[in-house]
Formats: C-alpha cells, sequence, structure tokens
C-alpha cells in the first residue's frame, strides 16, 4: 500500500474521524517534534515528552483549523513552539523573571556536563537569548528554511536572519574560548 500524503491523512481524520490516520501522522512527525522540543529544553527528555503529547493533543483538537498554508510539519512545529511557551509562561506565573530565566538557563547547563562536544553545543546554546536560540536549533538542527523559520516563531525573515547572525556569533565566540578551533 502506498504512503498517503499529509493532505489525504488530514483529510481522512477531518471528515471521516479517522483516528488511525492520525496515528499515522503521529508516528511520521514524532521522532522530529520530540528531537525539536528536546533542544528547546536543553535535552530534558521527560518535559520533551510532556510537551510532545500536549502538541499532538492540541493538533487533533485544531486539526480541522488546519488552512494548508504552509506544511503539515510546520503547522505542527508552531504548536509545539506555543506549547513550549505556554509552559514558560507558566513558570513565570509562579516564579519571578530572574528564576524562570534561570529556569531555562539550567536546562542547558544541567545537560551540558559530559564533556563531549554535544554538551559544549549545548552548553554555548544556553549562552544564547531564547530567540536567537531557537533560530538557531530550528535552521542548523532542525534544518528548516528561513520562511519556514518564520512561519514556526512569528518572527518576521529579516528579523530571523538577525538571530542567526548574533546567535551564530555568539556560539563561535563561545566555543573559540573553550577550545574550538
Amino acid at each position: 500500500m502506498a504512503e498517503l500524503s499529509d493532505q489525504a491523512l488530514i483529510a481522512r481524520v477531518t471528515v471521516f474521524g479517522n483516528r488511525r490516520a492520525f496515528d499515522t501522522l503521529v508516528c511520521r512527525y514524532q521522532s522530529p517534534l520530540r528531537r525539536f522540543l528536546q533542544n528547546l529544553t536543553g535535552g530534558d527528555c521527560a518535559l520533551s515528552d510532556d510537551l510532545a503529547q500536549e502538541t499532538f493533543i492540541k493538533a487533533w483538537m485544531q486539526l480541522a483549523t488546519f488552512k494548508n498554508k504552509s506544511s503539515f510539519e510546520t503547522w505542527l512545529f508552531r504548536i509545539a513552539y506555543n506549547v513550549f511557551y505556554d509552559y514558560i509562561r507558566s513558570l513565570k506565573e509562579s516564579q519571578s523573571i530572574d528564576d524562570v530565566e534561570r529556569e531555562v538557563e539550567n536546562l542547558y547547563h544541567q545537560h551540558a556536563n559530559d564533556g563531549s562536544i554535544k554538551a559544549d553545543v549545548t552548553q554555548a546554546l544556553g549562552q544564547l537569548n531564547p530567540k536567537e536560540r531557537e533560530c538557531i536549533i530550528l535552521f542548523f538542527m532542525e534544518e528548516r528554511q528561513i520562511k519556514e523559520i518564520a512561519d514556526i516563531t512569528g518572527m518576521p525573515e529579516g528579523t530571523v536572519k538577525s538571530h542567526l547572525s548574533r546567535g551564530k556569533d555568539k556560539m563561535t565566540a563561545f566555543l573559540k574560548q573553550n577550545g574550538y578551533g
């Protein structure tokens, strides 16, 4: 049996309520989505899994609103991005801004202590402000185009390019300072 396109699966879900079609979409995108969320959370697997589950629940509930203006994957990543920021906002409600910033920084430092290049890159990501980090993750780790990053984050393309440039410069400086090239 030929693999169905995302659009065909979405049609089966929205028109017929076919849960298996949605399961196929989940299986297709769960790994990239979890990887994206792990990168946003500094490698926190449990938190990433929780956020991914919430993303898929929201996608199921909102699937009828998908307008096919971008790929399903871009739409799904946008939901994940919003779920992540909802989580960050919930921390802000119960903590001070400084505590939240420290918590996000700690996510990166917590998972960056094994001495590997991956750990060093994770630590370098922790040096970036959130917008720079998101753009770097989406561009280099998720291999997204500038337009897709703009769609996912809601930032103008020029802003995405600026965050990428500043983020690359900061990461390069950090890695050079820590013995790389």
